[in-house]
């Protein structure tokens, strides 16, 4: 597609994340054309983003992020896209930020709807897949236990502090929350939030029993469906490298848009966030 513009990609989706943490956050402040954000100690929100794609960020700025998280007692945390200013990656160095890990995004346009109604086929024909209605309590409590799942080691109890992340973000406005439904059973669960044209798709899992069933390409379907309703022209989603969520992605169309980068700070007593 010759007329894929990344960097503007990158500038939307990029924005997207730093509203969407924004939302969930307990203290949030403004960092040059981006934001950083407080949740908690062991917060998944912990991070600053959104920023270096609309103008330069000082080095006053880069010390008030270092203070922010660091005054909270979490590692200052950085997630940046690859077509910020190499002199940001410098300033960032200089201030003691390391690599932590890689991130890929996605991107997919939604210009074939009847395309889109034939993705997620391959799942079981008795596979049901309901929208969460945001005001019921146990159904947004289903969506956020069996969402997060993926996201905790096997076996582990989720943490209060991210079910209910995962509880206020199947509320927030223009957001849908999906569960997977097989023989009753509550198998799947995936978010989406659209605005201005941009559909993001998050927090996919598939409880273990059930995956290898095209039950996450079902999932990610449903969503770009509702992204179209919602008047969206471009689906983005954000992976870790290699895994099935990529995999699955790319096999519905996604093609690779960028690889962001998140750098942290460590320091005595400061507590790392997921």
């Amino acid at each position: 597609m010759n007329d894929v513009n990344l960097v503007e990609i990158a500038r939307r989706f990029e924005r997207k994340q730093a509203e969407t943490v924004v939302a969930l956050a307990t203290e949030s402040a403004p960092l040059a054309d981006g934001w950083m954000v407080f949740g908690g100690v062991g917060s998944y929100v912990n991070k600053s983003c959104g920023y270096g794609h609309g103008r330069e960020v000082t080095g006053a700025e880069l010390d008030a992020l270092v203070e922010f998280f660091s005054s909270r007692g979490v590692e200052p945390k950085a997630e940046i896209s690859p077509f910020v200013p190499v002199t940001l990656l410098h300033a960032l160095a200089e201030r003691g930020f390391v690599l932590r890990e890689f991130e890929t995004v996605l991107y997919r346009p939604l210009r074939d709807v009847e395309a889109l109604r034939k993705l997620g086929q391959g799942a079981p024909p008795e596979l049901v897949i309901k929208r969460v209605d945001p005001s019921d309590d146990a159904a947004v409590r289903t969506f956020a236990e069996v969402s997060g799942s993926g996201f905790v080691p096997e076996g582990e109890k989720m943490s209060d502090l991210f079910l209910s992340l995962g509880m206020k973000g199947a509320r927030t406005p223009g957001t849908d929350a999906f569960v997977a439904w097989l023989d009753g059973v509550p198998v799947g669960a995936g978010g989406c939030e659209s605005s201005e044209g941009l559909t993001t798709l998050f927090g996919t899992s598939v409880l273990p029993a059930y995956r290898r069933r095209g039950i996450q390409q079902a999932l990610i379907a449903a969503r770009l469906a509702r992204g179209v309703e919602r008047g969206s022209d471009l689906a983005a989603i954000m992976s870790a490298p290699g895994i099935p969520t990529e995999r699955n992605a790319m096999r519905l169309g996604f093609l690779m848009a960028y690889c962001r980068a998140v750098l942290v700070k460590h320091g005595a007593g400061l507590a790392p966030s997921p």
